[in-house]
């Protein structure tokens, strides 16, 4: 088969160990992403498979009527908002689906939290400027000690974050589902009482759910102004979480508030099209959610088998059966 594998930013895809399972077939690894959709076509239309990662480029119903040889989407992890399953099945493009783990992006998460409660990115750029235990005008960090961890969603993430808090003696807080509240209670956290009460008593509040109609745009500017003055806000999920503009007009009005952050609505972000980034009290990374070594050995374990199974005639993990009749 001909494959394509998109948007591979450090060109790591093809030093895993598993990318051998590939060597019978033609594969081409593209490290830039394209967002016009004619570019994509000329890029695209030769390949019969090609292999996502993560949601780094959005399959369109009218991408996919461009691409007449396409048979196969490998998704490394699990499908999300960047494709519709339908619109794959109208096109006879069968969608493979992979594994997730929420190790590394609980991980990251705890980082950034450690990371913005001491002030640390601050603290290391003006140390190499010259500038010896100075970090600007946010001042001293702060430890988390005793502190109120808030966490909205009490998935696999959400259960993580909750025993690293625990591990550093905060109180946990739930928000989410009757579900969610109900496991967390059993796990011996507290649920909120309501979602004021849950964004106004917390020191620190991660955001762990999953992008959907439902969820978009949930948290909104009364939320976040809620906030105690000092407090912190996480996200390493989706930035369509939160309403639009709105951490960004509550961290210029409260500058003493802090944002840890992985995701944005624009993506590759920069300065130029996230302003976020251009605020002291925000500690960012490049959506490093999943991105680390053992991650990628995983999901694109799942997504090279899927291709390889695939090419055999035994395909599994089809969340589209339908498109193969």
């Amino acid at each position: 088969m001909k494959i394509a594998i998109l948007d591979d930013y450090q060109d790591q895809v093809r030093h895993l160990s598993n990318f051998t399972m590939l060597k019978e077939h033609d594969v081409t690894v593209f490290t830039d992403t394209l967002h016009d959709i004619d570019a994509l076509v000329d890029r695209l239309e030769a390949f019969d498979a090609i292999i996502l990662i993560r949601e780094r480029t959005v399959i369109t119903d009218e991408l996919l009527s461009r691409l007449p040889n396409l048979k196969l989407i490998s998704q490394t992890g699990k499908i999300s908002n960047h494709l519709n399953l339908d619109d794959c099945t109208r096109h006879r493009v069968a969608v493979a689906e992979g594994v997730g783990s929420p190790i590394a992006p609980s991980e990251l998460a705890w980082a950034l939290i450690m990371a913005a409660a001491r002030r640390l990115t601050n603290y290391i750029n003006n140390f190499k400027h010259g500038q010896w235990q100075q970090s600007g005008e946010l001042g001293l960090g702060t430890t988390l000690n005793g502190k109120t961890m808030g966490i909205w969603g009490f998935g696999k993430i959400g259960q993580r974050l909750a025993k690293y808090a625990h591990a550093f003696e905060m109180d946990v807080v739930v928000w989410g589902s009757e579900a969610s509240r109900e496991k967390a209670v059993k796990s011996g956290y507290r649920a909120a009482e309501s979602k004021q009460a849950f964004f106004s008593q917390c020191d620190v509040i991660s955001l762990n759910l999953r992008l959907n109609e439902a969820t978009r745009h949930i948290v909104t500017q009364l939320d976040l102004d809620a906030m105690r003055a000092d407090s912190m806000i996480v996200n390493i999920s989706r930035a369509e979480l939160i309403a639009p503009n709105a951490l960004y007009q509550t961290l210029v009005k409260q500058p003493t508030k802090l944002a840890a952050i992985d995701v944005f609505e624009q993506e590759p972000a920069n300065e130029h099209n996230e302003p976020l980034l251009t605020l002291p009290n925000v500690v960012a990374t490049p959506h490093l959610g999943y991105v680390e070594r053992n991650s990628y050995e995983l999901y694109f374990q799942w997504a090279f088998e899927n291709v390889v199974k695939f090419s055999a005639g035994t395909p599994e993990n089809i969340a589209n059966p339908q498109a193969l009749s």
